[in-house]
């Protein structure tokens, strides 16, 4: 195995930056803004995740990076103000939807509500009870126009409630602070509701009441837990304080059928892996080009014994193989990271897929579904192979075969981001275009539609052009200060925390917690599936 300390040292000097700038994410508004909830005598939102998931677990969170470094007009919107994931209620794995108040109030920016959307998908796809804990001020209004109206707006939130209701997924929603206007839909569409005292939920405040109609009313007649208890019957449960809350909600998901929901994980050190994940630090390296055989990489992964290449001599830029990971059987198709002798001649590149590749990834992608085996990818793919050699070979039809391929698989696919993942190539090795149940990607990731270089210098030609159409000219230190702020420009776009911030991703994952997030994310995404199975081919 080709490693150096240089490269090794870079991807974890990385990884120790990134998970630095994610415990910054996490602590919300901050310490005043937490302050303000104990004041107000309510829990931050991460300790009423602490609260309600079984002591000594943790949550899978997804998308901490929403809203990164998008609208610093409105100045900085932590992990968009909300927080999901997936954590054991009484050993049911739950989706947690979580409104963060210490940010804007809760308050739905565009990218609140696409993380909530995924989050409902994750939730449908894998049959997993979603439990809310609603803590929100409604729609951030002076960004109303890009929230409110498309189908992956705003109330698109309350159109999967009903779907997902109408498809046996159980939803409970715990109203634990402000619930107001539209959002005040997503409780009362859910199957079950608890509020604490001190909350409110209703359509519109008292001050809006009063401009619209005239009645002044206080905000506890007009929508507190005991109103809502007692005379208009909305609620279920009312509670003290939210304490009490969790504590409600914990037993009621504790009453869901444990032959259905409950189910005990492998530990991710419980069967030993082919090799020590220590070696992963040792074969990819952000900040330059370097070659690695993609089987070492998988070998940190999988259980020791189980590997059997498939095609091992074939298509050799691509390496696909059947594997476990924590005893499931999975197929897993990654990137080769290095050179390759081609058995048609000439050397291979790392990284780009051929028509020989693609050939035995879709006949792989077709196996696996054949068998209802589960399919890892492991991206770090530049692209399809260009020029007349590749055209000659049939480069389009053999890629239109594997899209073809991976657009029509039936069986749970996961997709990790160990390096770039670029153009076409990231589309046929399910790209989020292609709906895997999950993608994560590891710090220092890529993620465009081209490699800087190729692009810097494709803009700056097309520039150059513009220029010259409109009789302009350019000297050589313009033209090399315009190439620097391209090439700037591109790199703050391929960085995995811009497609991070949009969504593009669930998590970027440090490197030695791969096997252990692929453990959990194949237990959620083999789960049994909806009992009312007519729903399932409806879109949420």
């Amino acid at each position: 195995m080709a490693a150096s300390k240089k490269n090794s040292g870079s991807l974890r000097a990385v990884t120790d930056e990134l998970l630095a700038q994610e415990a910054t994410l996490r602590e919300g508004g901050g310490v005043a803004g937490q302050k303000r909830q104990h004041q107000r005598g309510r829990m931050f939102v991460r300790e009423r995740i602490a609260g309600l998931l079984d002591p000594g677990t943790e949550l899978l969170e997804l998308n901490l990076w929403a809203a990164y470094g998008m609208y610093d007009r409105w100045g900085q919107v932590p992990a968009a103000g909300v927080v999901t994931g997936i954590g054991p209620v009484h050993g049911r794995p739950c989706m947690i939807i979580a409104n963060d108040a210490t940010v804007k109030a809760g308050a739905f920016f565009p990218q609140t509500s696409k993380k909530v959307l995924r989050a409902q998908r994750i939730a449908f796809r894998c049959n997993l009870p979603v439990l809310y804990l609603v803590d929100s001020a409604g729609v951030f209004l002076p960004m109303q126009d890009e929230i409110f109206p498309d189908e992956d707006d705003f109330g698109r939130v309350f159109r999967n409630n009903a779907v997902l209701s109408d498809a046996g997924v159980p939803q409970y929603a715990a109203i634990m602070g402000n619930c107001v206007a539209g959002g005040a839909y997503l409780p009362v569409l859910c199957d079950k509701m608890l509020m604490t005292e001190g909350s409110s939920l209703y359509l519109a405040g008292p001050s809006l009441v009063k401009a619209a109609i005239g009645q002044v009313i206080e905000e506890e007649e007009l929508g507190g837990a005991q109103m809502h208890a007692t005379v208009s019957g909305t609620i279920d449960f009312r509670e003290v304080d939210d304490e009490a809350c969790l504590a409600r909600l914990r037993t009621l998901v504790e009453m869901l059928p444990a032959e259905r929901y409950a189910f005990d994980s492998i530990a991710a050190d419980a069967i030993k892996t082919e090799s020590p994940w220590e070696n992963l630090y040792q074969l990819i390296s952000p900040k330059e080009k370097t070659e690695y055989d993609a089987r070492d990489l998988i070998a940190c992964m999988v259980d020791e014994g189980s590997v059997n290449e498939y095609k091992a001599e074939y298509g050799q830029t691509l390496v696909t193989t059947f594997a476990k990971i924590g005893g499931r059987a999975v197929g897993i198709v990654a990137n080769q990271g290095k050179r390759v002798d081609s058995q048609q001649g000439g050397i291979q590149i790392g990284g780009v897929v051929y028509a020989d590749s693609a050939d035995k990834a879709a006949k792989f992608v077709t196996d696996c579904n054949q068998m209802g085996v589960p399919i890892v990818f492991l991206q770090n793919v530049t692209g399809f192979m260009v020029g007349r050699d590749a055209e000659h070979s049939g480069i389009i039809q053999s890629g239109a075969r594997l899209v073809h391929a991976v657009s029509n698989s039936v069986v749970p696919r996961i997709t990790v981001i160990v390096g770039g993942s670029f153009g076409a190539g990231s589309y046929a090795l399910c790209g989020k275009a292609f709906d895997p149940h999950f993608i994560y990607a590891w710090p220092g990731a890529s993620y465009a539609v081209m490699g800087g270089v190729q692009a810097a210098s494709t803009l700056l030609a097309l520039e150059k052009r513009r220029i010259e159409r409109e009789g302009g000219g350019m000297s050589d230190e313009e033209l090399a200060e315009l190439q620097h702020m391209i090439e700037e420009n591109y790199q703050t776009q391929t960085d995995i925390r811009y497609g991070a911030a949009r969504g593009w991703i669930d998590a970027v994952i440090a490197p030695e917690t791969t096997r252990s997030v692929l453990i959990q994310s194949l237990d959620y995404a083999t789960r049994p599936h909806l009992v009312k199975t007519h729903a399932v081919p409806r879109y949420v």
